[in-house]
């Protein structure tokens, strides 16, 4: 699977898209499905929630493992997909899509676009 060139991407595997108002749209990459296999449960900050760049914010549990979520950006949590809560598998099935996680009103709308653009993104992934 290609990343989709309208995002960028941290290296925790994490893609970030802002939108139409500066906030800022998250998921997890295709790359974490890959072992995550079956995903069973969701756990994100609930809205007005703070967060930093680089600290955990959720976790997605599978049959076999669990991945920490790590903020793409700092700032506040204002929307969180509950569809991925109650039907865990999106997040890997459409990462891109459907299985969004949550969006950020960003405190430094500059942290986005310090992340890996697509083509790094994928050397990054090429050199793991």
């Amino acid at each position: 699977m290609v990343p989709p060139a309208d995002r960028r991407y941290s290296r925790s595997h994490v893609w970030g898209k802002r939108g139409e108002q500066g906030d800022v749209r998250a998921g997890l990459t295709h790359v974490p499905g890959v072992f995550l296999g079956d995903v069973v449960s969701v756990e994100l900050p609930p809205p007005r929630t703070e967060v930093a760049a680089g600290e955990p914010i959720g976790l997605v549990e599978s049959s076999s493992t669990v991945f920490e979520l790590l903020s793409p950006v700092s700032g506040i949590v204002v929307e969180r997909n509950a569809e991925v809560e109650s039907i865990p598998r999106k997040v890997t099935k459409d990462p891109y899509g459907d299985g969004w996680l949550l969006t950020i009103r960003p405190s430094d709308p500059g942290e986005l676009s310090a992340l890996l653009d697509p083509e790094e993104y994928e050397r990054f992934i090429g050199a793991e």
